[in-house]
């Protein structure tokens, strides 16, 4: 169980043994206490480690802000860059070797069954395929080391990440966000001094063989390909772009293959786009550069005001679908990570509140239409091999990402889960006949970007047919919540029908 998940599912359970009164409607309305800073992280100091860095997001696009003052790290990733290639994982044959595995299992033999089932009846490769980090934005700025009055946070009522402070009087302010509108991520960096900003800009990946490159004026390439192998096998055709966008009001802009310059600005604003070449799970032919370009290019001249408008409308027309309220004390003035540390002993029921929304937060900025689901980490991730590959574990986590959906009136943040369920049960169907001679379709206990299905990692716990039923439930859910007959009758019910089916024919006496 990851951590996001575990928070996730304490907080539905606590609301729901406290028997919390919550009030939905599709109206925005304003925070409880109708304050701009009711819902929001705050924190007196950067974060050091990658964990404590604040999570945006977009569904496709994701970055944790870290909120140095000398050397700002903006880690992101794009939901569709992932380690492989299209694979289907197949065994052909498997299904010759059923009889002889039941048999062994009926006859208590269960360490020669699963001495059998891994010659002959797990996956090909055996693991699946790990979700991967797509690079850094770094914003170095001299002589802001020794710094006062910082302060940083993360409103979740408007999605937007903040930094601010002060260096020999003059006050440095950054706001960053993931707009879904437009599909980029933002950064607004701001002095109260005229001609105060100055900063260069670079980006930069963990993949070998990654470049940085001029690609106009005034945007900023990287370019490269995922360098992470798969089981040994020939280096990945997942291949990937970004673009930054800057524009400065006062100073100038210098843009080279050693990065973007910004000198005596008064403010300025990057824009970041982020592209690979997936088309989907069995094809990858897209143009990563025309990708990526065609996505600044239709935020085109749009103001920032216009542009944090869009996001703001879009974000808050989900988030403010409903509201919490436990009461607040003095304690949620406090910064989150002390609130944090004293909530044992303290009176802070605020938090507790916040801890929810934050759940809520996560999945509108990790899973909107159009994009991946939540995998195990949402939509962030800076290492090569993250925990559990970053995958989607369906015997639990996949599952637990998404029980807010409907009953915290997040709908449509279901929509990509049920689009892979789409996918899971044509490549399913392959497994279901490739390794139980079986109608229908069956998913194990993980998938990825590739959705494969067979059992993977080892015979003792691979071995698990009851993901794809599992996750029918959501389908369920969507029409309990939304009486929606035309989803049931044409979207869900061919699913579930068919891992149904599936079951008719594997179950044996």
């Amino acid at each position: 169980m990851n951590y996001r998940t575990f928070v996730l599912w304490i907080c539905l359970a606590m609301a729901s043994l406290l028997m919390i009164a919550c009030r939905q409607s599709n109206a925005a309305e304003s925070s409880p206490a109708g304050r701009t800073d009711y819902w929001a992280l705050q924190y007196h100091k950067p974060a050091d480690q990658w964990v404590e860095a604040l999570p945006i997001g977009n569904g496709h696009m994701g970055a944790m802000v870290f909120g140095r003052t000398a050397q700002e790290r903006i880690q992101f990733n794009e939901d569709t860059l992932w380690a492989g290639q299209p694979q289907d994982y197949q065994n052909p044959g498997a299904v010759e070797v059923l009889p002889e595995l039941r048999r062994l299992l009926f006859e208590g033999k269960q360490r020669e069954a699963e001495q059998l089932a891994m010659r002959r009846f797990m996956s090909d490769p055996l693991q699946q395929c790990s979700y991967q980090p797509f690079g850094d934005l770094n914003l170095s700025f001299n002589g802001h080391n020794d710094v006062t009055e910082y302060r940083r946070w993360l409103d979740l009522d408007t999605a937007l990440a903040g930094v601010s402070y002060t260096v020999n009087g003059v006050r440095y302010t950054r706001e960053i966000f993931a707009s879904y509108p437009d599909r980029v991520i933002v950064v607004r960096l701001s002095a109260d001094t005229p001609g105060a900003l100055t900063f260069k800009a670079t980006l930069s990946s963990p993949h070998r063989g990654s470049d940085q490159f001029a690609a106009a004026a005034d945007v900023l390439g990287l370019k490269g390909r995922v360098s992470q192998r798969h089981e040994n096998r020939t280096e990945s055709r997942m291949r990937f772009e970004a673009r930054l966008r800057v524009r400065t009001e006062g100073g100038r802009v210098a843009v080279s293959g050693d990065g973007a310059t910004v000198t005596g600005a008064d403010s300025a604003v990057l824009i970041l786009s982020a592209a690979t070449n997936f088309v989907n799970y069995a094809e990858l032919s897209a143009d990563p550069a025309q990708r990526s370009q065609a996505t600044l290019d239709a935020v085109g001249d749009r103001s920032y005001e216009a542009i944090k408008q869009r996001h703001t409308a879009d974000h808050q027309a989900l988030f403010r679908r409903m509201d919490i309220d436990l009461g607040r004390t003095e304690a949620a003035d406090w910064d989150t990570d002390e609130r944090v540390r004293r909530f044992k002993g303290g009176d802070d029921p605020h938090l507790a509140a916040l801890y929810f929304q934050f759940g809520r937060y996560l999945l509108i900025a990790s899973s909107r239409s159009g994009s991946q689901p939540a995998n195990l980490q949402g939509v962030w991730n800076e290492s090569l091999t993250p925990p559990w590959g970053s995958k989607y574990t369906c015997n639990i986590n996949v599952e637990m990402n998404y029980w807010p959906a409907e009953m915290t009136n997040l709908s449509e943040c279901h929509e990509p889960l049920f689009a892979m369920l789409d996918e899971l049960s044509k490549a399913g169907a392959l497994t279901a006949r490739t390794f139980y001679g079986a109608r229908g379709w069956v998913l194990h206990h993980n998938t990825d970007l590739w959705r494969g299905t067979a059992p993977i990692n080892h015979s003792n716990h691979g071995i698990w047919p009851t993901g794809g039923a599992w996750l029918c439930q959501h389908l369920w859910w969507r029409y309990e919540y939304t009486l929606d007959k035309e989803f049931l009758r044409d979207r869900a019910y061919p699913i579930m029908k068919k891992a149904a089916e599936f079951f008719v024919d594997y179950l044996i006496e």
